[in-house]
């Protein structure tokens, strides 16, 4: 039976149990009762009717209001990655567009990527990984020989660029600084993925050159920043703690 039935059922039962009380007494001040009880209960059973009645209908405005912002909030989501994943391309095309405008896309030495390519292709990285909530990882490398003797010098590039492209996946971005550094952007690699890969890297120099000595900085997002500034900064602080080491060696950013 219906809740809101149960009113109007206990009001007819009362009613008719003073009315048939009135009836067997014939007491006339029975019946009167018995008809304003039931009139009481009639009156209270309409009202709290009308009252469930409404708040039905507002639970029912209220849930579809809710649909409404739902189907709201699940297009605009849409938009914005729409939105981001265009952005995502507009920088790519900026980055190959620098780099041939301002440095080259590559550089001449290596073959790797060159500096101009490198910025704006992080931007890009980054942007995708925050839309897909993925880390990305940065490393900026240093190669040098001879690091225990007064002639400490760069290492040789191509020497570099075969064991760096040797390693890295096809979707990363191997890239060499105008300063004569490198700089790897990893794609969703975490800190210790990133760690993984430059001990590859490192391995693969010292397969090529034992005399060869590696420094490198690694920092990640979004464990070390939000933005390409923050973790490029992060990197080239973490590279300057590594080069205080007369060996190899591998700094990662700190939080702080």
């Amino acid at each position: 039976m219906e809740r809101r039935a149960i009113v109007g059922v206990v009001a007819g039962v009362l009613g008719l149990v003073l009315g048939a009380l009135a009836a067997v007494s014939q007491t006339v001040s029975y019946g009167v009762i018995a008809g304003v009880m039931a009139l009481i209960a009639g009156t209270t059973a309409y009202f709290l009717v009308m009252a469930l009645k409404k708040a039905d209908d507002r639970l029912d405005e209220l849930a579809e209001k809710v649909q409404e912002l739902e189907a709201q909030a699940a297009h605009e989501a849409e938009a914005r990655a729409e939105a981001e994943s265009m952005l995502a391309n507009r920088i790519q095309l900026t980055a190959v567009r620098r780099g041939t405008e301002a440095d080259n896309l590559t550089d001449p030495a290596t073959g790797l990527y060159s500096e101009g390519y490198f910025t704006v292709a992080l931007d890009a990285r980054i942007a995708s990984a925050r839309r897909n909530l993925k880390p990305v990882a940065v490393v900026v490398l240093e190669v040098v020989e001879g690091l225990n003797t007064p002639d400490t010098r760069p290492a040789d590039p191509a020497v570099v660029a075969r064991s760096i492209l040797g390693t890295v996946r096809e979707s990363d971005t191997a890239c060499r600084l105008l300063d004569g550094g490198y700089a790897l952007v990893l794609e969703d690699t975490s800190e210790n993925g990133a760690i993984w890969t430059v001990e590859r890297v490192r391995r693969a120099l010292n397969t090529a050159d034992p005399g060869l000595n590696l420094w490198a900085g690694v920092a990640c997002y979004p464990a070390h920043g939000f933005t390409t500034e923050d973790i490029l900064d992060r990197a080239d602080l973490a590279l300057d703690m590594a080069r205080e080491w007369r060996q190899d060696r591998i700094e990662v950013a700190t939080a702080d």
